[in-house]
């Protein structure tokens, strides 16, 4: 049948075209107030710009084309992050802070879980210049808005930092190997893994290491984590990090030190965003002070993506319709 879509790729109907519709504006309508400006980055780039700074972390989520005219790779966007990135660091090249938004489709060459689209409609606001943890409040908060504008129900957060693992393995000369392996190990909170993989680490670094799958829940986890967890400065600084975002949240707050999404992407704070009727995560984001460097221009940055399809099925959901 000529007429069928590839699998995970669907036509937008007139009632949820217009929640989406709805919602997009509602989202850009609460970032122009906040004075973050609109950027249109291209769905396609040569992959030699568009995966620059994202290590691996979207490489195998993009699709690759050869362009017909340069003979060059191209890459249909997989997020449109990078993009914002490239345009700061690189074409408005301003000082001080800069504060981006931008609304696009984007294009997954695998569904990030069974049931999701490969083409979600993501809706973000980054935040450039800001170093201090000033920064991640303002856009934890702006997100926060951005939900309640949006009327979802339910809506809680959980953050992590990689800082919390990342100082651990460096203060200890982990080799890279070996660090992606214990990465790997908790990602899956495979405990006996980490055990194995951590056996010739210091005694307290090995503790340290074997606690961070345990380490998750409410703000206790916070405390628990400064009396257990070695004095480290960059370790420290993480812990105050999310003490603060605990404290100023409007909404419920739960924390996981092994959450490590995006470790070779992000250098600060990572959070998902959920809400009622939607299974997975319906926003993501986080500090990725690393990624303008790529473009010849280190900034701090920190900022996030709703994912606009989700959001609107969660108030389907909702309505009951």
């Amino acid at each position: 049948m000529r007429w069928l879509l590839p699998e995970h790729i669907d036509d937008v109907l007139p009632e949820e075209a217009m929640r989406i519709e709805s919602l997009r504006r509602k989202i850009l309508d609460l970032f122009f107030a906040r004075k973050y400006e609109l950027v249109m980055p291209p769905l396609v780039e040569f992959t030699d710009s568009l995966l620059t700074g994202t290590g691996h972390d979207l490489d195998l989520r993009t699709f690759k084309l050869v362009d017909q005219l340069s003979g060059r790779m191209m890459g249909v966007r997989a997020d449109i992050t990078p993009q914002v990135a490239r345009i700061d660091a690189h074409l408005l090249n301003r000082k001080g802070v800069t504060r981006l938004c931008y609304c696009g489709s984007v294009l997954h060459a695998r569904p990030a879980t069974p049931a999701a689209t490969r083409e979600p409609i993501q809706i973000g606001a980054e935040l450039f210049g800001e170093k201090g943890v000033a920064g991640d409040l303002e856009i934890q908060a702006l997100l926060c808005k951005a939900l309640a504008v949006a009327g979802v129900k339910g809506a809680r957060i959980d953050v992590g930092h990689v800082a919390v693992f990342r100082s651990l393995v460096r203060s200890a000369g982990i080799g890279h190997a070996l660090e992606v392996e214990m990465f790997e190990a908790l990602q899956k909170k495979d405990s006996p893994a980490l055990k194995s993989l951590s056996r010739k680490a210091d005694a307290k670094t090995r503790a340290a290491l074997l606690l961070l799958p345990d380490l998750y829940g409410g703000a206790e986890i916070i405390d628990i984590a400064e009396k257990k967890l070695p004095r480290l400065p960059e370790l420290g600084n993480a812990l105050q990090t999310l003490r603060a975002l605990a404290k100023a949240s409007p909404i419920p707050v739960s924390f996981d030190l092994a959450e490590l999404r995006g470790y070779h992407y992000h250098s600060g704070v990572v959070f998902d965003a959920y809400c009622d009727g939607v299974a997975g995560p319906v926003a993501r984001g986080g500090r990725y002070d690393e990624v303008g460097k790529a473009f010849g221009r280190p900034r701090p940055a920190t900022g996030f993506s709703i994912e606009l399809r989700e959001l609107a099925s969660s108030i389907k959901s909702k309505s009951g319709r």
